[in-house]
């Protein structure tokens, strides 16, 4: 279980896929507004001209001293959906992310978002 009160910490650090490979560096957290618990982490990836920032789910990822390794492969991640360095996930793109990864989507249920960045 990844805790929520280590979350600052993990920002930089590297992000790892399945088999360890690198596939870029952690650029913020985002936690199920349900249950306030880490549940997207969004990772920066690209050269240095073309960066952007990728979803990739937390869930069964694991943490080390410098590093947080997720559960899928490098190449799925990379074909996330994604936001601009400095954008903001709108609401209606986050159901996106989800059909990604093969997750069921359900907004809260007054309609409320389903992911807070912290």
């Amino acid at each position: 279980m990844l805790e929520v009160s280590d979350i600052r910490e993990w920002r930089g650090h590297d992000v790892l896929d399945v088999d360890r490979h690198r596939i870029g560096e952690l650029e913020a957290v985002y936690v199920d507004t349900a249950t306030d618990q880490p549940s997207f982490a969004t990772v920066m990836v690209g050269m240095v001209t073309r960066r952007r920032l990728v979803f990739v789910p937390l869930a069964g990822a694991t943490v080390g001293p410098d590093y947080v390794r997720v559960d899928h492969a490098k190449k799925q991640v990379k074909a996330a959906p994604s936001i601009e360095v400095d954008g903001e996930l709108p609401a209606e793109e986050e159901a996106a992310i989800f059909a990604h990864y093969g997750l069921d989507y359900q907004p809260g249920t007054g309609g409320e978002r389903r992911m807070a960045r912290r």
